[in-house]
């Protein structure tokens, strides 16, 4: 039976991907993006309970004012993994009268309490750290570069950069539409959906360079040999894949509050990285490839001509 033609219907992939990059992009000039107090500021509250507490019941306080992603923490020399009697609480820059309803609010809920601390703080990531982590992307981007290059040649290179941005404009399109959180977590999770993505990148790369020297002939079907080596890797892809959504589903599903917006990002990163890495990498090295022959064959006519 014939396989499905991957590359032949590159026009399908592309299009599914602008159809949820173009949306995003425009939602972020529009509505832009949920910002949490790492990058925004806000205030902490410090806490001590007359009984234990735990970080559910002060959440689900929290929860009336639109409050529930605040950081909670257990501290104190009492505290252990349930609950305890101080408590911190991290949360967006709040007005006086809304303080004082939060804080009545958890006096009635679950008790009396002492406030040990309360203070204003400014973003922990401010716009020059976080320039500076561009940079720093940009520049690991150079380095792929480099590597890839020598490695394979630049034109992989090349397609494996613009799928390391097509999943990185995927992720941002994602949480612009829907406006969850972005906090420190989320620079992390970017960073490791691009390690994911590159490292299934180049393992189909790898075996398109092999049966390149194999089994490719100058007037061969560069298309079908693509086809061919992406079939080859494709258990492993799956496998790999399957493997890491299963474990992220876990820790997005009981993993807590705190960590639903960090898992939540791995998950869709880490399912558009294995599809990047099959339906958009490989067909832009075809494209890139073509575009270089086609020069070449322009080059060669003119000499000619001449």
């Amino acid at each position: 039976m014939r396989k499905f033609d991957i590359v032949g219907n590159s026009k399908i992939w592309y299009t599914l991907s602008l159809l949820i990059i173009i949306p995003g992009i425009i939602s972020m000039f529009v509505q832009g993006f949920n910002f949490g107090i790492d990058f925004t500021g806000g205030t902490i509250i410090e806490m001590k309970f007359e009984q234990p507490v735990g970080i559910t019941q002060v959440r689900d306080v929290m929860k009336e004012y639109q409050l529930d992603n605040s950081t909670i923490q257990l501290s104190g020399d009492n505290s252990d993994d349930v609950a305890a009697q101080q408590i911190m609480i991290r949360t967006v820059d709040l007005q006086e009268n809304e303080r004082k309803q939060v804080m009545s609010s958890l006096k009635e809920q679950l008790g009396n309490y002492t406030v040990l601390r309360e203070e204003k703080v400014g973003a922990t990531m401010g716009s020059e750290l976080l320039m500076q982590g561009v940079w720093a992307t940009v520049l690991s981007w150079l380095l792929i570069v480099l590597y890839v290059s020598y490695r394979f040649e630049f034109r992989f290179a090349i397609a494996a950069i613009c799928a390391l941005i097509h999943d990185v404009l995927v992720v941002l399109s994602v949480f612009s539409l829907t406006q969850r959180q972005i906090d420190v977590s989320f620079v992390a999770a970017i960073l490791t959906i691009v390690g994911y993505s590159m490292t299934d990148t180049v393992v189909i790369f790898d075996r398109i360079r092999e049966n390149l020297k194999l089994h490719f002939r100058r007037n061969g079907d560069i298309v079908e040999l693509v086809d061919r080596s992406i079939y080859q890797t494709l258990t492993r892809s799956i496998y790999t894949v399957s493997t890491v959504l299963f474990t992220t589903f876990a820790l997005y599903f009981f993993g807590g509050d705190t960590t639903k917006d960090f898992s939540f990002a791995l998950l869709v990163g880490f399912a558009c990285g294995c599809y990047s890495s099959i339906f958009i990498a490989s067909p832009l090295w075809i494209v890139f490839r073509n575009w270089a022959e086609q020069r070449r064959e322009n080059k060669r006519r003119a000499v000619a001509a001449k």
